[in-house]
């Protein structure tokens, strides 16, 4: 018989719960500032229910009531310079954030509102209702709360979703040399969620000061927890990534306090992060004013139990208990919250003049313009206005004939000796002497802290770095490894880092730099060939740039560590071993940002092209005889690409040929041919013309490969039926 040992978890689990003498040994201060905490969030989650019960909320109206005390628990110890993100049910979160924030002394029961305070209280109910005066000018609403000054990173829709942004925050944090630390909030549903269990694997093996707060309301919608995991304590989750754990009664905000006061210790020590589990129970459904009873899939008997439970009523309870409070100071706590909330609304509603009797409705001066729809997709370029640029042609430098690959890693070792704020992470980044290409040789020996090698976890990492952008201290550099992993990645890239700067109000800069190659010709096959610039530039938020010659690189790779956009930075394989002009010594000017480049004047025709194909490109128009005027577009993006050059070439040539090597179905040439007719239909003299790749995805087999994609011979038969349209053909 094989001999077995019972194996023990490398970290503790253990479950918290108070006694009377946790709560007379509590500082009264604190469990004052609870108390006024948890009936002010009361009152303004009431008052959400209200207004939504009214039609005045657009939208979900996720209540929070019965789950404060896990928020104000946790939070209340925390300063302002910590940080906390949460889920699409964060009200709580946010303002158990923002009050400590503007009231960092605590809360005198006496006179519970101050100024201060009712200007939060307005200011969220606002959001949530989408007005202009809200902490994101209305475009967060109820689920997207953000207020930074106060630590309170951002509230999100996407189950999960924001807990690699927070281990972003608390890797900052870390790297800044502070003490502080990070708290995301999430429910049941995340704890199975990818993004989730790779963001505990990073934290744990970064040794991060973040906390992975698990409120277990036991319901998703209206799943409960035991019909979809066989672990229902969630925070078992923990021991499987060596983190410890603890279990807390979230109905006893004392508990979750002293459970946050110990997971502090470790995060501020150093000694990575702490998992916590608060069970809690939301008195409603999943949106609205009505009980889950309603809906059937819980009980009236199961809901007065919790409710006989309510954290509010127990903090009053014991804080009466030990004659720190009688029933008319809880009353009287009670009613301050609720004409606090009376006043904000005041502020916000008026009588309805076409409604019936009694109706209100939103002071129409208060919405915000409909022109603000679209400021703040991405900034406004200040951070580079005077920057020096420099064109090959018109470098008066020393100029080299260098590898492509070389120009990668040499302009990124001179930003990060120039600018220490810029890191590089990615897989395998760290290793094989400048990654798997090349492109970050020298650099972990030279800056071993900043060169970070990642696990094959690409939602993590992403997110990380989209977090550790937004804390603003840091200029990430995030490699995917091959395109097509952004997909694995897709909630954190497209959802989460091209949507902040916007959802958030338009203003909080996020600046990351992705970079990635495409790798057609290589046989890597379906999953790891794609050109991601189609999908990239119907995606709001992100630049794009891709340059043909070293030069160029560094030019546009500056350019992209400059501003404070997201920046795509496509690369190619078929580039990296080919040689071009670059600087011996000057890797500092930029690119005008913005601005084509005209390979080739021409009068038939105007070829517009990116990364390899302009070679490609050239090579067709010189076989054909064409007089193609070839332009490298470099920038990318719906907002950067240079209309101006394209508009002239267009105006003069009459005829377009927009070339590019990928498949169809994910064309960049799709919305660049639409947005051409739309712009310059009266130039054209017949339809704008496309050279791509098939309809499938590149296979393994040489040959299916090569008939997938789009090379010199691809673009002489586009260029041969562009000139038989005009009765040039031969």
């Amino acid at each position: 018989m094989p001999r077995e040992k019972r194996l023990q978890p490398g970290s503790s689990w253990v479950e918290l719960t108070t006694t009377a003498a946790d709560w007379k040994a509590a500082d009264p201060a604190l469990l004052a500032t609870m108390l006024g905490q948890l009936h002010l969030i009361r009152a303004f989650e009431e008052t959400v229910l209200e207004l939504a019960g009214e039609g005045l909320v657009h939208g979900p109206a996720h209540s929070s009531i019965g789950q404060e005390g896990g928020a104000v628990g946790s939070i209340v110890g925390l300063r302002s310079s910590d940080g906390v993100n949460g889920s699409h049910r964060g009200h709580h979160q946010f303002l158990a954030k923002a009050l400590n924030h503007v009231a960092p002394d605590g809360l005198d029961l006496a006179s519970l509102v101050t100024g201060d305070i009712q200007g939060v209280l307005q200011r969220t109910l606002a959001e949530i209702l989408g007005l202009a005066q809200g902490y994101c000018r209305g475009r967060g609403g109820s689920m997207h709360l953000q207020w930074f000054e106060a630590g309170a990173l951002g509230t999100n829709a996407i189950v999960g979703g924001g807990v690699p942004l927070g281990a972003g925050n608390a890797w900052a944090q870390k790297h800044a040399g502070t003490s502080d630390l990070t708290v995301s909030y999430f429910g049941d549903g995340a704890t199975n969620i990818g993004s989730v269990l790779e963001s505990l694997n990073l934290a744990a093996a970064w040794k991060l000061p973040f906390c992975f707060f698990i409120e277990n309301n036991l319901y998703a919608v209206s799943t409960r927890v035991e019909e979809v995991t066989a672990e229902p304590r969630l925070s078992a989750r923990a021991l499987g990534f060596n983190i410890p754990a603890w279990r807390v009664d979230g109905m006893d905000p004392l508990a979750v306090h002293l459970a946050m006061q110990k997971a502090e210790e470790r995060m501020r020590a150093g000694e990575g992060p702490a998992v916590i589990e608060a069970e809690v129970y939301r008195y409603f459904h999943q949106n609205g004013a009505y009980p889950g009873s309603a809906f059937g899939y819980r009980t009236k008997d199961e809901e007065a139990a919790w409710r006989d439970r309510d954290p509010v009523a127990r903090v009053g309870r014991e804080m009466g208990t030990l004659k720190l409070i009688d029933d008319d100071g809880i009353a009287a706590v009670r009613r301050q919250a609720q004409e606090a909330m009376a006043a904000a609304v005041a502020e916000l509603l008026e009588p309805d003049p076409d409604g019936k009797p009694g109706t209100r409705r939103i002071r129409p001066d208060l919405w915000p313009d409909p022109g603000f729809s679209d400021i703040g997709v991405r900034g406004d370029l200040s951070e580079i206005a005077g920057a020096r640029t420099a064109e090959e042609a018109e470098f008066t430098g020393g100029l080299s004939k260098k590898k492509f690959i070389d120009a990668v890693a040499a302009v990124m070792d001179r930003r990060m000796t120039e600018d220490d704020r810029v890191i590089v992470l990615g897989e395998d980044v760290h290793r094989l002497k400048g990654g798997t290409n090349g492109a970050t040789k020298g650099l972990s020996e030279k800056f071993p802290d900043r060169v970070l090698g990642t696990p094959i976890s690409e939602n993590a990492f992403a997110g990380l770095g989209g977090g550790v952008a937004l804390d603003g201290r840091f200029r990430p550099v995030v490699e995917f490894m091959y395109p097509d992993f952004l997909w694995v990645a897709a909630d954190q890239v497209f959802n989460q880092i091209g949507k902040a700067r916007h959802m958030f109000g338009g203003e909080n800069p996020v600046p990351l730099v992705l970079r990635t190659k495409v790798a057609m010709g290589s046989g890597y096959g379906s999953q790891h060939l794609m050109d991601p610039a189609g999908i990239f530039s119907t995606s709001p938020g992100w630049r794009i740039v891709a340059a043909s010659t070293p030069f160029d690189y560094i030019g546009l790779m500056n350019a992209a560590l400059a501003i404070d956009d997201p920046v795509l930075v496509i690369e190619h394989v078929d580039l990296y071993a080919s040689s071009g002009l670059m600087p011996d010594d000057d890797l500092d000017y930029q690119i005008p940002f913005g601005k084509a480049a005209v390979r080739r004047s021409g009068d038939d025709v105007t070829v517009l092209t990116y990364l390899s194909m302009v070679a490609h490109a050239a090579e067709a128009i010189e076989q054909t005889g064409v007089d193609a005027e070839l332009i490298d577009l470099r920038f990318l993006d719906r907002a950067s690409i240079d209309w101006e050059t394209i508009g002239v070439s267009i105006r003069k040539t009459n005829a377009v040929l927009i070339v590019e090597q990928g498949a169809l179905g994910t064309s960049y040439g799709g919305w660049l041919s639409d947005e051409i007719q739309r712009r310059f239909f009266d130039y054209l003299d017949q339809p704008v013309q496309r050279v791509t790749g098939g309809e499938a995805s590149p296979s393994i087999s040489k040959v299916l490969e090569r008939a997938a994609i789009a090379k010199t011979e691809e673009v002489v038969t586009g260029l041969e039926t562009l000139r038989a349209a005009f009765g040039g053909g031969n």
